[in-house]
């Protein structure tokens, strides 16, 4: 079983309604904060390949600065085709880190 990684301090944690990309491990990761909610996703959009630690957050999902693709953070799921979905990483905040199991 993965243990959990640190990912970042806490006080690097995005705000509300952004996102950030950390390299963890050799992998780029999204950090993605929803209204408080902080979530963990691979940093590589499945569509095509896209930089998920540069999209937006829009009406409460991640967006794909490539094609517009929106992935809820919760479930990795998209409306645009129900075949991509993105990779949605266990994580907690504990001890004043972000840690997830990558």
């Amino acid at each position: 079983m993965t243990d959990f990684v640190r990912i970042c301090a806490q006080g690097e944690i995005p705000a509300a309604g952004k996102v950030k990309e950390f390299v963890i491990e050799g992998r780029a990761l999204c950090v993605a904060n929803v209204d408080g909610a902080v979530c963990v996703l691979d940093g590589t959009c499945p569509h095509e390949g896209g930089p998920l630690g540069e999209g937006t957050i829009e009406g409460g999902k991640l967006v794909c600065p490539w094609h517009a693709y929106a992935f809820d953070v919760t479930t990795g799921g998209t409306d645009e085709d129900p075949d991509v979905k993105a990779e949605v990483l266990e994580a907690k905040v504990e001890g004043g880190e972000l840690r997830a199991k990558i």
